[in-house]
């Protein structure tokens, strides 16, 4: 639908804007190499206003575990089979060791399964080696599955 109306000053002079500069060519400038396209499609690239949000709410939304709260008989069963495991090192048997690595970027952590034999043994920082290399602090530790010959 078309408004009646007058033209103004401005539409009533220049009936076509721009009319004198349409049909001219682009200017080139010499000694000046063209952008490349990539490089101007970059200019209207979105950008993150606030850097690491994003980031920030993906670690927000990382789950992680409670460490479990081990009863009095649970206890005494670990320590009877570690104890077990150390009484016989070096020929300590394979045994599998389910322990909590605490999380280093918030609260929490997860629970880590490892097999291996027992290496060596440190009772001052409560410490254990399995023979692969692998380091288990042995408060960390939730459940030992040691087999039918140490019990």
């Amino acid at each position: 639908m078309k408004e009646n109306r007058e033209p103004c000053r401005w539409e009533a002079e220049n009936e076509f804007p721009y009319e004198d500069i349409v049909s001219l060519p682009r200017p080139v400038f010499d000694g000046r190499p063209r952008m490349p396209l990539a490089d101007r499609a970059a200019q209207f690239a979105p950008f993150a206003a606030l850097a690491g949000y994003g980031e920030a709410v993906k670690e927000a939304a990382r789950f992680t575990d409670r460490r479990m709260e081990l009863s009095e008989d649970q206890k005494e069963r670990l320590n009877r089979c570690l104890g077990r495991m150390i009484a016989e090192l070096p020929e300590a048997p394979e045994a599998v060791f389910t322990y909590f690595r605490p999380d280093s970027r918030k609260d929490g952590g997860a629970y880590v399964t490892a097999t291996g034999r027992l290496g060596k043994w440190d009772g001052l920082q409560r410490m254990i080696w399995l023979t692969d290399g692998t380091k288990i602090p042995i408060d960390d530790i939730g459940d030992i599955e040691c087999g039918p010959e140490i019990f």
